[in-house]
């Protein structure tokens, strides 16, 4: 790296990430999203896709996108403040908040920009944000942007002690779905505690979505709670929805603040509308094909059952999240180049990602999976001991 200026930054950050076996490389795919993928000259059995009901390649949602781009053209153009919203757009923010059961929901281009703006826009300076310690790395970094005194707790417990010591007022902040375990988060005891502290519960919904609930409308509709003032959701089109957005819903007053002051809002350019239009058709199969979630949650219990038969340490997931942990990054970068070597693409998952210790295969089932993948991935969980470290 001879006459690089940040060379003296870059080399001994790049050596320190390889001797921790943590350096990360990206595949290249060129196929549609589905179980089978093509990476490079492999054919590969995918269980790394967050497609959890298998709609990313679906031909009715091809067909809206078309549809939407030869209406609306390819990009919106500009933000949604400057000319940039569009019909497609204001549909899908209708259906959304119908959908949710909020009085209103506002769309980001991604998940990460929602919780930006949702903690840069509602906490004030210095406020008091109440996080899971598993929380996504998004909420985490926009507790920091916004200067919040952070409270990191480990369990509902541990927020109930935190919360008793603290004034009235600030933000429960927490995953509904936790995307590196799986398990899910107790959400009316946190909406209790929040109410009973006089502060608000933002919720980032984005693995629940679709997937738990009646309907797929996810982490309080399985735990049979409608729409609370206190409750502030986020939730992604690009994950059981197959397509690509976020949201935010929320009642009407809280919408209206991240349009007036949430700068990752206001400071970009809208989705395109077409891929509005496509998550808007999206919508309609994740409420009107409940078939798909039976199928996933079969997947489920099979590859849970076969797993827990080969003795393989699970975490509590009953989600399409199933960790295989492993410990050691070098021993769950072995066990996913021996899946690797057999035809099968489960990455490892190792720190900072997950805490130092618990590196794992992130097992991601979905819908469109057979019951033959599934027990072609357990085939090859058996033979783990002969992989390498």
């Amino acid at each position: 790296m001879a006459g690089n200026p940040f060379a003296s930054i870059l080399e001994p950050l790049f050596a320190r990430v390889r001797t921790q076996d943590l350096w990360r490389r990206r595949e290249t795919r060129a196929s549609p999203q589905a179980p089978t993928i093509q990476v490079g000259r492999e054919t590969l059995l995918s269980f790394a896709s967050n497609d959890y009901l298998g709609l990313a390649n679906d031909p009715r949602l091809v067909e809206a996108l078309c549809a939407g781009a030869r209406r609306y053209g390819v990009g919106a153009g500009a933000s949604h403040l400057l000319g940039g919203h569009t019909t497609a757009h204001h549909e899908l923010e209708e259906a959304l908040a119908a959908f949710t059961g909020a009085p209103a929901a506002l769309l980001f281009s991604t998940g990460y920009m929602a919780n930006l703006a949702l903690l840069t826009a509602l906490c004030p300076r210095h406020g008091r944000v109440f996080e899971d310690r598993r929380n996504h790395a998004s909420l985490l970094d926009a507790a920091g942007l916004a200067q919040a005194r952070r409270h990191r707790y480990r369990n509902i417990g541990g927020l109930r002690v935190a919360l008793d010591a603290a004034d009235l007022g600030g933000l429960i902040v927490s995953d509904g779905v936790f995307s590196m375990d799986g398990d899910i988060a107790d959400v009316p005891a946190l909406l209790a505690l929040a109410k009973a502290q006089g502060a608000g519960l933002i919720l980032d919904d984005a693995h629940a979505f679709g997937v738990l609930g009646p309907g797929g409308r996810g982490t309080p509709a399985a735990h049979g709670l409608d729409h609370d003032p206190a409750l502030v959701r986020m939730g992604t089109l690009g994950k059981a929805f197959g397509v690509f957005g976020a949201f935010v819903a929320a009642e009407t007053d809280v919408i209206e603040a991240l349009i007036q002051q949430a700068r990752p809002y206001i400071y970009t350019t809208a989705l395109p509308p077409a891929v509005a239009a496509s998550a808007r058709a999206a919508l309609d199969l994740v409420i009107a094909e409940d078939d798909r979630r039976a199928m996933l949650f079969h997947r489920i219990r099979q590859f849970r059952e076969g797993a827990s038969a080969l003795g393989l340490r699970l975490l509590p997931s009953s989600t399409p999240i199933q960790p295989v942990v492993f410990g050691e990054a070098a021993r769950a970068i072995a066990a996913s180049r021996h899946l690797r070597d057999r035809g099968l693409y489960v990455p490892a998952i190792r720190p900072p990602t997950v805490p130092q210790g618990s590196a794992r295969l992130r097992v991601a089932l979905s819908a469109a999976h057979g019951a033959d993948d599934v027990d072609r991935l357990l085939e090859a969980l058996a033979t783990l001991s002969e992989a390498p470290v």
